[in-house]
């Protein structure tokens, strides 16, 4: 079976972040004409990050040299379910509290975000990725989900793409953290409850990783 590639166009959901307090300049123009990315190096540092599918010292960030993308990796998120399986196992989430330090003068907007993995379903099994992204102080949080249904197994890709129209940028002038929170779930059905199905966001050599492609414009005034 060749790999199965699933997008999802969100359109308005991403734009439900930091809807309170952004300059109107900030946002996207009547036409998808962005910024070049700033020269000068962007540092995203983890302040936090909890969760069953990234125990300490499995998770780790880059940034792109071109500052148009970030790069989660993995090595230990496993959700299955079915079999011997620990009944916990059938849920596992990662949260990401980002301290994303941007050259002055410039903002970002989160504008796409690929996921990949590998999936071992049965027949009548269901695996699901789901991601949510909020910046902090805000109480608006966007989701995306994607399902992938039995018998499958092969690599599986995700993307949440946000509509350019409708791109929300981060606050000129203010350090708000990013929070990115990840989960995949696993539901054995009933049709072969006795063996394991699973769903990772890894690969056997760690080296799967989750690509968060990043839009800029430069500040008001600036």
């Amino acid at each position: 079976m060749g790999s199965r590639r699933r997008g999802l166009l969100l359109g308005g959901a991403l734009a439900a972040l930091l809807t309170a307090g952004l300059p109107a300049q900030a946002k996207a123009s009547s036409s998808p004409v962005f910024d070049d990315p700033p020269p000068d190096k962007i540092v995203i540092n983890v302040a936090t990050v909890n969760g069953s599918g990234c125990p300490q010292g499995t998770t780790a960030v880059a940034v792109s040299e071109d500052n148009e993308a970030f790069t989660v990796t993995y090595s230990a998120y496993l959700a299955q379910a079915g079999g011997n399986s620990d009944p916990t196992a059938f849920r596992r989430n990662c949260q990401l509290n980002l301290v994303v330090h941007v050259p002055g003068g410039f903002t970002y907007a989160i504008a796409s975000a690929d996921y990949r993995g590998f999936a071992s379903l049965q027949p009548g099994a269901i695996g699901t990725q789901r991601a949510s992204y909020y910046f902090q102080g805000s109480s608006n949080t966007a989701a995306a989900s994607h399902p992938f249904s039995g018998p499958y197994n092969d690599n599986w890709q995700a993307t949440d793409t946000n509509d350019w129209a409708q791109l929300v940028w981060a606050p000129c002038g203010v350090q708000r953290n990013f929070n990115i929170n990840t989960e995949l779930r696993v539901n054995a059905g009933s049709a072969n409850p006795g063996k394991v199905s699973f769903m990772t966001m890894d690969s056997t050599d760690g080296d799967i990783s989750t690509v968060y492609h990043l839009a800029w414009k430069q500040c008001p005034g600036k």
